[in-house]
Order: structure tokens, then C-alpha cells, then sequence
């Protein structure tokens, strides 16, 4: 395990590529292709993993919100599709569009194409929309794959999306779905214990230029997701003392909860 002082820098898109930025159009057609493959990715985490859901009920049944999530192999954002109860809007690194299934794949599934390690203006612009919309719009604050296995230092992208729309966040962590691991398990037919832990909807304490609040908004969405994770996937973020949190109380719909 690479410590964290040794990890090289968070990776540039090698290339830009503006017209694959856009908000995905939520047509018939693509809502049931989500459906689908919901259904298939469902099956899928079933049949592959031993997988522990908590807190679902925290996942807002309506309304809007800023996901976020620690990252820690390709399994990630599959679980959370297979079994969050809305569709929610991903940043996807741009150079995924070239693989030739998966880019297509992903693209008629719909995601937030991104150029990492820029300031990638119409990303952001989509996902705002997408907020605007009432839609969720999910994002790993880490900008990669975590390389340690455990929690790096944030970026400020999810920050800067909670200040500019004034939404609240959503914590969702995994545990035990590093690409070594589960891959690991898959080629000798054995099932990994995953997990997925939903935290509570909250909203970025103010602060005061917008330097300064995107770099306390950045630390306080780690802290959150740190709070979430077992000591051993904290990382960075092990020793944090922890700080206030404004949890926000998203409204029920018709009175009735989730169940986890």
C-alpha cells in the first residue's frame, strides 16, 4: 500500500473533448434503459458479492441533492445504481468514452462526462442544471480511484456544486470493492463482502470568500464520509477530529420511509 505522501498527483485528461459534455436527456427510452440495467446490476451484485446495505433510508425519496462517495474500485458507482431507489446523474472521467462498449454503454445510460485535473466548466454547468432539475447528481470528491485503499484528500468539486446551488449532501461510502479484491474473488468464483452505508442528508457550514468555503466545504464532506467508514478506510482522514455537522431534514414523501 502506497502511503499517502508518495501518491502521484491526481490525474489530467489527457484531452478535451467539450460536445461529449452535456446533461443527459431523461427520454422514455432512456429511463427504461436505466431501469434495465438496474435490474441486471442488481443481479449481478447479488450473484458476485456479499453485499450489506445501512441507511438507505437516509436516500431522499424526492427533492434533490449533492451524492458523493468514496471511491475505491469500479464497483462503486454499479452498487449504488443496482440498488438506490432514484437514478442518479454520475461524473464519469471523459476517457472512458473511448473504450468502445463501455464509452457507448455509459453514454446511452447517461453520465456527466468530466476532463479531470481542469476546470471543467460545462461539467459543472450540467450538474447544476441537473440540481435545477431536481435531480441527483452523484461525485467522488477524491477526483480518482483511490490508490491507497482508503480515503485521500478531497477536491473541491463537490464543495463548489453545495455552495453554488445552496443543496444539501448525501454521504455514501463502500467498503471491500477494491479492484484487487473483487477481482481477486471473481476469478476464483468466490463471492466478496461488500458493503454500502447511506449517511444523513446535511448542508456545508457558511464560511467566507470562496476560496475559503470550498476548502472548508472539501473537509467537511471528508469528515462526513470518514464518520461513515471503519478506521481502516479513513486514510488521510484517520486522526480528523470531528466537527459539527448541520444535518438537514429533507421532507418525507407521503409520510413514508425507506427500509435498509
Amino acid at each position: 500500500m502506497q502511503t499517502q505522501t508518495a501518491l502521484p498527483p491526481k490525474p489530467t485528461s489527457d484531452g478535451y473533448r467539450p460536445e461529449l459534455t452535456r446533461l443527459p436527456r431523461l427520454t422514455i427510452w432512456r429511463r427504461s434503459f436505466r431501469r434495465v440495467i438496474g435490474w441486471i446490476l442488481r443481479l449481478l451484485v447479488l450473484i458476485c458479492t456479499r453485499c450489506t446495505i445501512r441507511g438507505m433510508e437516509n436516500a431522499p425519496r424526492e427533492g434533490t441533492a449533492i451524492v458523493v462517495f468514496n471511491h475505491l474500485g469500479d464497483a462503486d458507482p454499479l452498487i449504488g445504481m443496482a440498488f438506490f431507489q432514484r437514478p442518479v446523474e454520475y461524473f464519469a472521467k471523459a476517457e472512458l468514452y473511448r473504450y468502445p462498449i463501455l464509452g457507448k454503454l455509459m453514454d446511452a445510460y447517461g453520465v456527466i462526462w468530466v476532463h479531470r485535473g481542469m476546470p471543467d466548466r460545462r461539467a459543472l454547468r450540467a450538474a447544476l442544471d441537473a440540481l435545477s432539475d431536481g435531480r441527483l447528481v452523484g461525485i467522488a470528491p477524491e477526483g480518482r480511484e483511490s490508490l491507497t485503499g482508503a480515503l485521500e484528500k478531497g477536491t473541491g468539486g463537490a464543495a463548489f456544486l453545495a455552495y453554488k446551488s445552496g443543496l444539501p449532501i448525501l454521504p455514501i461510502t463502500y467498503t471491500g470493492t477494491e479492484n484487487a479484491r473483487l477481482y481477486h474473488n471473481l476469478r476464483r468464483f468466490k463471492r466478496t463482502r461488500v458493503s454500502l452505508t447511506v449517511g444523513k442528508l446535511f448542508k456545508l457550514e457558511p464560511a467566507g470568500d470562496r476560496q475559503e468555503a470550498i476548502q472548508k466545504g472539501t473537509q467537511q464532506i471528508m469528515q462526513a464520509l470518514a464518520s461513515l467508514l471503519p478506521a481502516e478506510y479513513r486514510g488521510v482522514y484517520q486522526s480528523l477530529h470531528p466537527q459539527p455537522i448541520s444535518v438537514y431534514e429533507a421532507p418525507e414523501a407521503g409520510g413514508q420511509n425507506g427500509s435498509g
